[in-house]
């Protein structure tokens, strides 16, 4: 029997889920599920087309109590930005979990992607910066660095931001977006170390594949949040840093030994705490996180898909209520 199937449209999904307060818990529930069982998630699938510059990632996961759940696939073509396009691209596939069938194809070309990665890195801001945060520092002058930004400020309302890209003209029109969006001050800086020198909570949210943050660099009362690192071959922060932190939290240690950060410690031989704790652990207090204002943190967010299944059911749900 046909039954009908929703196509929902970037421009809709604007106008119904934003960036704000409801979106950050809603993710920190999915940190919650993770961190509670009965969550079935399976590796990510990603593939790299070399001659292309791109990537290809697809996600899903199960979470209890859900009555749906998602598949999305996501694409990173870094050459786009020369012919006008954006680097990421997208959708999310929505199925019941009772029958199997497609309740949603949600054409959100990584508007959703961006929503829930930025508000990832509140919920880690939210448990893991310090109580008083005066500068943040970005890494990186995406959308998703704009978008970290705005994000963190919802729960630590800083006064400054420093923004470092390798291209300055990037940097500054960051900035400048940056400043308006917020009303706080904002200033492009060539020097790296010196951002995160003056700063108490640093994104970093690039596609690098050497460390943009050196071991050398951490001082007392910084966070990190890196969220670059999503691929075997990525790596933002110098292994050596992980095990200085005072506390190095995993979003999903079974993908951080592969594609985070702590692939490159491994690796690398320099990681020797045993098995890290996950942003779930630390919100629902089952491990610790910042212990102290003067300890140093550093959260690893490689994106799962329990977070992409949160936010395509709740941008389901405000679909089908109406509000559309």
């Amino acid at each position: 029997m046909p039954h009908d199937i929703a196509i929902v449209s970037e421009d809709q999904l604007r106008a119904l889920v934003g960036l704000d307060t409801g979106m950050i818990d809603l993710t920190e529930r999915a940190f919650v599920a993770l961190a509670s069982g009965g969550v079935i998630m399976p590796p990510i699938m990603s593939m790299e087309l070399h001659d292309s510059n791109g990537e290809v990632d697809a996600k899903t996961a199960y979470l209890p109590g859900f009555d749906s759940f998602a598949l999305k696939v996501s694409t990173g073509f870094y050459g786009n930005a020369a012919l006008g396009l954006p680097n990421l691209n997208g959708l999310m596939v929505l199925f019941s979990v009772k029958t199997g069938m497609v309740e949603a194809v949600l054409l959100d070309n990584g508007y959703l992607t961006d929503l829930r990665t930025a508000a990832a890195g509140a919920v880690a801001a939210r448990h893991l910066a310090p109580e008083s945060v005066e500068t943040a520092g970005v890494i990186g002058t995406g959308m998703q660095a704009r978008l970290q930004i705005e994000a963190a400020h919802l729960v630590r309302p800083f006064a400054r931001v420093l923004v470092h890209g390798r291209d300055m003209d990037k940097a500054q029109t960051c900035a400048d977006d940056l400043a308006r969006a917020l009303g706080i001050k904002a200033q492009a800086v060539e020097d790296a170390q010196a951002l995160v020198r003056d700063s108490q909570l640093v994104v970093t949210a690039t596609a690098s594949r050497a460390p943009v943050i050196d071991a050398v660099w951490l001082h007392p009362g910084l966070h990190i949040t890196a969220l670059g690192s999503d691929a075997d071959y990525k790596n933002e922060i110098d292994p050596r840093a992980l095990e200085r932190a005072d506390a190095y939290i995993c979003d999903r240690v079974s993908q951080c030994e592969v594609l985070g950060e702590l692939r490159s410690a491994l690796a690398a031989g320099l990681w020797t705490k045993g098995t890290p704790a996950e942003l779930g652990e630390v919100v629902t207090g089952a491990k610790p996180g910042r212990r102290a204002q003067s300890d140093i943190t550093i959260c690893d967010l490689t994106g799962t898909g329990a977070q992409d299944t949160a936010i395509a059911t709740h941008a389901y749900a405000l679909y089908t209520s109406g509000k559309h």
